[in-house]
Order: C-alpha cells, then structure tokens, then sequence
C-alpha cells in the first residue's frame, strides 16, 4: 500500500516540502484562493491542475474550525491548503499551522521584525522565547540534534509574505535576507494604493514595481507571484519576462461570477433579450 507522500506523487500532485524546493528553484507552481466551505469543493478543485489553494481569512469571514475543516478537506485530496492570515502575527500563524494549514501567507510584510517573528513559527516551532529569537539569528548555534528535530517538524511548512507597499519594496533585500520566506506575493491592490495609482494595473509605475520585487526575489532564491484575475495575458507576460514562478490566479468567487455571467449573457442574447434589460438588472444588483 502506498504511503501518503507517495499516492500524491503516483496522482502527479505536489506536497508542501515538493512546492517548497520548487518556488527555491524558480519552477513553476499555480495556485487559486478558495472560498467555498462545500464539501464537495476539494475534489472539483483538485481535478482543475492546479498545486495548492490559498484560504483567505483576512478578508474573508471564517472562523478557526472551518478553516481546520477546509484544511483537512483539501489535504484529503492532495492539494496542500495555505492560509492568508488575518495580520502578520506568530500566534495567528501557529493557529492556523495547528488546525491543518500547510503553510501560511502573511499580509503587509515590511519589517525585518515581523520577518523574524514568522520564520520562528515556520522554521522553528515548537521553541519560543530567547531561544528561538536565538535560532532565528543564529541557526548555527541549534544542536545537531535539535536542528534535525525542527528539521523533520517544519520542513513541510510553507511561508509565503504578501509585498504589498513602497516600504515593503524598499526593504525587500533585508526581509528575505531572514531566510525563513519561501515566495513572495504581491496584494495588487494595495501596491497600486500604495504607489499612487490605485487600480491601475496598467500603469508603468506598478509593472515597473512588480518587476522590481519578482527580480530581487529570485536574486535570493525564493519564489515570486502576484494575486491576479483582471488579465491572464498580463500574468503570463510577467512570468515569460519578469521571472515570476508563483502563479496565483483569481478566486473560486470571482471566477464562477464571470462564468455564469457569460452564460447568462448567451442564454439572454440567444433568446433575444435586449442589452438594456441585462444593463439594468445588473444595476439592481
């Protein structure tokens, strides 16, 4: 009978260690957010290709034991699950590490310290205190035996730092110097806020911001990829030119909206409703 790691291997799916080395190697790996708690989900889902989800609980209301059952479901299909946490916060982390998560995604990184306090829950776990603040700075001083321990317990954890701000851009080279960051992701929409040109996806100040942290994110080996929906041919065109490995693409939510809002709009047309009667029921809503 075939172990855990080797059925998600005989499906041609990744676990979290594997996705892990492959953001490190500049591979490509895709992904989507997921908000739907059905549980017939995970299966649909994990027919789709892609390598692992992306739960939300920043924006999105869910409390710590649907998160857990979203976790365990999508792990029982062999799609690792990885939580968008709340805030930069080691214990919300933990949590969610606890209930299940295969990693986490940290919202507004801009700080070596909230770097630090992170890689603590992802490398480091269970130590606390001075002694982890101590691994974290000196993981040479970790005895042979305690770094092989920690090793074996955390190396599955992936963790993932929004870059969503100038500051954030411009402290980028000491953030990822910590080491414990396996990708960074960009939150297009407060970059954009951030930058001056809200929404503009288009405009060259953010493509010129988005090529500058995929560029110095895989100058120090760790993955790099921006949550995108508005443009599938502007996601590839930064993955060909700009280095991008993480390809985070739309939401369960928004992609199911435009598909029956495609449909609907044939059905109308074919059946010869006007424009005008779709323009303003969808004013209504």
């Amino acid at each position: 009978m075939l172990d855990a790691d080797e059925q998600i291997h005989d499906n041609n799916l990744m676990n979290s260690t594997q996705i892990r080395a492959a953001l490190r190697a500049g591979e490509r790996i895709y992904a989507s957010c997921m908000v739907g708690h059905s549980p017939m989900w995970p299966n649909a889902v994990a027919a789709t290709g892609i390598d692992f989800v992306f739960i939300d609980s920043e924006h999105i209301p869910a409390d710590r034991e649907n998160l857990s059952w979203m976790c365990r479901a999508f792990d029982g299909v062999g799609l690792p699950p990885v939580i968008r946490i709340p805030e930069p916060d080691a214990f919300e982390a933990a949590k969610i590490l606890d209930g299940g998560a295969a990693g986490f995604i940290a919202p507004y990184i801009e700080t070596v310290e909230q770097v630090e306090e992170l890689t603590a829950v992802a490398r480091y776990r269970p130590l606390k205190g001075r002694r982890v603040e101590q691994a974290v700075r000196e993981p040479e001083s970790l005895e042979p035996g305690l770094k092989s321990y920690l090793d074996a317990r955390n190396g599955r954890t992936l963790f993932i730092a929004n870059i969503e701000s100038v500051p954030a851009i411009e402290n980028l080279d000491e953030l990822l110097a910590v080491g414990g960051i396996d990708s960074v992701l960009i939150g297009p929409h407060d970059l954009s806020c951030s930058l001056g040109v809200p929404e503009q996806y288009d405009h060259p100040r953010f493509d010129e911001a988005v090529r500058s942290i995929f560029s110095t994110a895989r100058r120090h080996h760790v993955g790099a990829g921006i949550h995108f929906w508005t443009d599938i041919d502007q996601e590839i065109e930064w993955a060909r030119t700009a280095g991008a490995n993480l390809i985070m693409h739309s939401a369960d939510l928004t992609l199911f909206s435009q598909a029956l809002k495609a449909d609907i709009a044939q059905i109308r047309s074919a059946l010869g409703e006007t424009q005008e009667v779709t323009e303003q029921r969808e004013d209504i809503v």
